[in-house]
């Protein structure tokens, strides 16, 4: 029996030849069976009743996020393929993001004077998923004077009662973020090479957002054009001011209040973006699509097999095409509601070829002085990533795994080309 972790060759490259008919490994044999044991009902109150049994809070602030948590909640019952493990994580999800909520309100409430922090100049990444995003967020995380949000402070921004550092466990939030990772990599192992999630990750500000309700993040988990279609067509204003709320109290508990983030869903959402961060320098890297759409495709086919009850090519093929295609064309639409003078457009072929040129326009732009120090700070990053990289490299096979060529998906971005001077990488 030749399972998927049984496909890396010598040479580091893996094959994932099980793609559309997966062989199971017996963990995910006992994840998927222990998943099916536990019931579920996404109702408003086994959800919110869950998040107040925990936190023995019961404020959730402005009540306009019910609406929105209840399009989630009836978009994931309408997913009839969503597995077992699927539903139970996402249930267990809303009830996080409540209970943060939670948390965050009451923090507020005994810390009014969070909300006169200014964000101060915020560096705001933004670009295709599964295009680099990450490594840039990554990289400029690694200059101390800036702000940036970690995976298991993400998961966990306002501390619980326990998680107070004791001789045993400095930081708790970190210990649960890491055990929690060491759980997901040993049920989906390449995950660790496609989008790692361990502790010191540093993380996407979508998990703020998620607090209210909001954000594409459901998408990436759940096929859920029912919350696709509510998303794009109400405003997110009042989601990215809950964005903003929410790092003004993370620089309250743990400053400085100059941050970078980052998320693709910014590249569609440019103009209440701007009007949250009025002041920020924006950074819009650009890559073909057709890359970020292959990787996103095959991730999410490779997690289909614990996911999802049946595993369906068409699936990410027939949702992400086109979602990619949404996002897009809104960041064409919207691009020059940016200020030119606060903003950089980020080519992948200029960044691979010159990344320090980059990198001292960003910091030119952002008014932020490019020291030695930092500069070394930065280099030092780019050595460990390459170091990570050698973990393994993926095969990625459209025709074999999606029966659809490079072309085939880059006819629908002529718009893309024709605006910006992206140069096509996937053959």
């Amino acid at each position: 029996m030749t399972t998927t972790q049984d496909q890396a060759s010598d040479s580091g490259v893996i094959d994932m030849t099980d793609l559309r008919n997966p062989v199971l490994t017996p963990i995910q044999e006992q994840a998927l069976a222990g998943a099916a044991s536990v019931p579920i009902a996404f109702t408003e109150e086994a959800i919110l009743g869950a998040a107040m049994a925990e936190t023995g809070l019961s404020d959730f602030g402005a009540d306009d996020f019910r609406e929105r948590l209840g399009v989630w909640m009836q978009a994931v019952e309408e997913d009839d393929n969503a597995s077992a493990i699927t539903r139970v994580n996402l249930f267990q999800m809303m009830v996080r993001y409540a209970a943060t909520r939670l948390r965050l309100e009451d923090f507020i409430r005994r810390n009014p004077q969070v909300l006169d922090i200014e964000i101060e100049r915020p560096i705001i990444v933004a670009g295709l998923p599964r295009s680099g995003t990450t490594h840039m967020l990554g990289l400029l995380s690694a200059d101390k004077r800036l702000r940036s949000l970690p995976w298991w402070e993400a998961i966990a921004p306002i501390p619980a009662p326990g998680d107070e550092p004791t001789a045993e466990d400095p930081n708790p939030r970190w210990t649960r973020a890491e055990q929690g990772w060491a759980g997901y990599e040993a049920v989906l192992p390449y995950m660790a090479i496609m989008h790692e999630f361990s502790a010191d990750h540093i993380s996407e500000d979508i998990e703020l957002q998620a607090i209210d309700f909001s954000s594409y993040l459901l998408e990436w988990l759940s096929y859920a054009p029912r919350w696709r279609d509510y998303f794009l067509s109400h405003d997110q204003s009042g989601t990215y001011a809950y964005l903003k709320r929410a790092m003004q109290a993370l620089t309250y508990l743990r400053g400085p209040n100059r941050w970078v983030i980052k998320c693709p869903q910014h590249m569609e959402q440019l103009p209440a973006l701007y009007k949250t961060f009025p002041d920020a320098t924006f950074v819009i890297t650009h890559r073909d699509p057709v890359g970020s759409i292959r990787s996103a495709m095959t991730m999410a086919l490779y997690a289909s097999r614990i996911l999802r009850k049946r595993v369906d090519p068409e699936e990410p093929k027939g949702y992400w095409i086109d979602r990619y295609e949404r996002l897009l064309r809104a960041c064409v639409r919207d691009r020059d509601v940016l200020p030119a003078a606060q903003t950089i457009d980020v080519y992948f072929d200029q960044w691979i070829k010159d990344p320090d040129s980059v990198l001292r326009e960003i910091y030119r732009i952002a008014d932020l002085p490019l020291t030695d120090e930092a500069l070394a700070e930065l280099h030092s990053y780019l050595a460990e990533t390459e170091g990570k990289q050698k973990k393994g490299k993926l095969v990625y096979n459209l025709e074999r795994d999606f029966g659809i060529t490079a072309a085939e998906i880059r006819k629908h971005f002529d718009f893309y080309f024709d605006r910006f001077p992206v140069k096509p990488e996937v053959r």
